[in-house]
């Protein structure tokens, strides 16, 4: 095989032509920088989670998803044989509820990428609708994604493609929020990917609507006014933000034993209140 990328979290494989391999580490990366310290099975939790929103999701949007079982059998459980695509490089967010960065912009502004936000909101606070608020698609090495406006993203990727862009990320969420509503879960705001294959098919892409790249909050932690209980990464992001020691670059602090069995105990409650499935 080989090794096309490493990003923070996933490697990219190649052994066919037409073909990758996705395969989940259990890294942890906050404010774009990988920390020294492991989440044991998180690379698992995350593709677990992530084929099971694909199935959930394959009648709105096909995806990129050939085979969890055609894979490496050193990488069994956490990698996916997917078909090649040429990622759109745009980062599509919809978001449902009031939070993170999104939140300090609507605080600021009153808008979020753009988008007018109706006033009088708190933190945590549940949005009339969801909005679509993407941001460029930035390398770490790079700087950082910055919020983008719909008229960026026309600009960036041609108008027929970014409204495509804007009706699928809005109805993808919309299906996931159902699902999770039923579940005792609030889907805050989530990030998809999208690829175009070589025939010019656009195609759900990466990973969908893990803990890594979503913000879950339980529904009985929910308690607009405040920061959430957050049931995602998060969690290790509001540790690292706490410690008030680290300036967020490299090389990033290590990670303590309790803070990382919480975290995987938070992956593991959340994968299995939204699958209904037991992590074994």
């Amino acid at each position: 095989m080989e090794l096309l990328h490493r990003g923070k979290v996933r490697d990219v494989y190649s052994d066919r032509p037409g073909e990758v391999i996705l395969v989940a580490t259990d890294r942890v990366s906050v404010y774009d920088v990988v920390l020294p310290t492991a989440i044991p099975d998180k690379g698992k939790l995350l593709t677990s989670l992530s084929l099971w929103w694909f199935e959930q999701l394959a009648d709105v949007m096909p995806n990129h998803v050939i085979s969890a079982t055609d894979v490496p059998a050193e990488f069994a459980g956490r990698a996916v044989r997917c078909r090649q695509v040429d990622i759109v490089q745009v980062e599509c967010i919809a978001r449902g509820y009031l939070a993170g960065l999104g939140w300090d912009a609507y605080r600021e502004t009153g808008k979020i990428s753009g988008v007018e936000i109706a006033p009088g909101l708190l933190e945590g606070d549940k949005l009339p609708e969801p909005v679509f608020t993407p941001t460029t698609k930035t390398a770490p090495e790079d700087g950082h994604d910055e919020p983008m406006t719909f008229d960026e993203v026309s600009d960036a990727v041609g108008a027929e493609l970014a409204e495509t862009l804007r009706e699928k990320t809005l109805e993808l969420f919309k299906r996931a929020t159902a699902i999770t509503d039923g579940r005792g879960v609030h889907l805050a705001d989530t990030k998809f990917e999208f690829g175009l294959a070589k025939d010019g098919t656009l195609l759900l892409a990466d990973e969908v609507l893990t803990s890594d790249s979503s913000r879950y909050w339980r529904d009985e932690d929910w308690k607009p006014g405040q920061r959430q209980v957050s049931y995602d990464k998060q969690f290790v992001r509001d540790w690292a933000r706490d410690l008030g020691t680290w300036d967020k670059t490299p090389p990033g602090p290590e990670i303590p034993p309790a803070v990382v069995e919480e975290t995987r105990a938070r992956y593991v409650a959340m994968y299995e209140r939204i699958t209904g499935l037991k992590w074994d």
